[in-house]
């Protein structure tokens, strides 16, 4: 495809692209701004995204996206409750911290059996049902998005690098099933994700480095 053609097809996009899609990307991109921040606004301004696209996936036959977005949903619930939990102290009970080598094993894994059951289940549905999926590359996206959204409820540094891999796979995926706009929201999320992973480990550094100060 040249310039040209992928410039063509941008502004046709654009056209086309209804109320819904944009309430949709600028939600998303206010939930990520507030998880960069370690606000707990990022799970019900995330969940106005995360509602609209099962919608907009479903009526688009496209299974994948729908999916990644239902877990999406139920996660934003499972992590606003755990992000608001706090101890006897009023403290919140889960902090940042980065991954141990079980962690990411277990990241790993998680990853793996997702991209796994996604990439064999479209590509059975794509025969009937599923016609515009793309199933290694779905199964990619999806898996690496459900790693992060596990790893963002927790709050561990490395949801970041699962967020990147997701961002950078849905660019062109989003693009080529003629969700222009939708394509534009993962590259300034892409972005996002970057900074969000610089913030995020200076604030554990904020956190250790006074407790290392009263070390003999």
């Amino acid at each position: 495809m040249s310039l040209q053609e992928i410039y063509h097809q941008f502004i046709e996009g654009i056209k086309h692209t209804g109320w819904l899609e944009y309430l949709a990307v600028f939600a998303g991109i206010a939930s990520v701004w507030f998880s960069r921040l370690e606000n707990i606004l990022v799970y019900p301004v995330g969940l106005i995204n995360t509602i609209i696209y099962i919608y907009l996936s479903f009526k688009g036959h496209l299974l994948g996206e729908a999916a990644v977005n239902f877990y999406y949903t139920v996660m934003s619930l499972y992590g606003w409750l755990l992000w608001a939990k706090k101890d006897a102290q009023l403290h919140p009970v889960v902090s940042i911290t980065f991954s141990n080598k079980k962690e990411w094993g277990q990241q790993v894994l998680f990853f793996s059996i997702f991209y796994a059951a996604i990439f064999f289940s479209l590509t059975y549905l794509k025969k009937s049902f599923a016609t515009g999926a793309i199933p290694w590359a779905d199964a990619f996206a999806s898996a690496t998005a459900f790693t992060a959204m596990w790893l963002m409820t927790k709050k561990k540094v490395e949801s970041w690098y699962w967020w990147i891999a997701t961002n950078i796979a849905s660019i062109p995926l989003y693009f080529v099933k003629a969700y222009v706009f939708t394509s534009v929201y993962y590259l300034v999320l892409l972005v996002m994700a970057f900074f969000g992973l610089k913030e995020w480990i200076q604030r554990t550094k904020k956190v250790t480095v006074p407790a290392d100060r009263h070390l003999p």
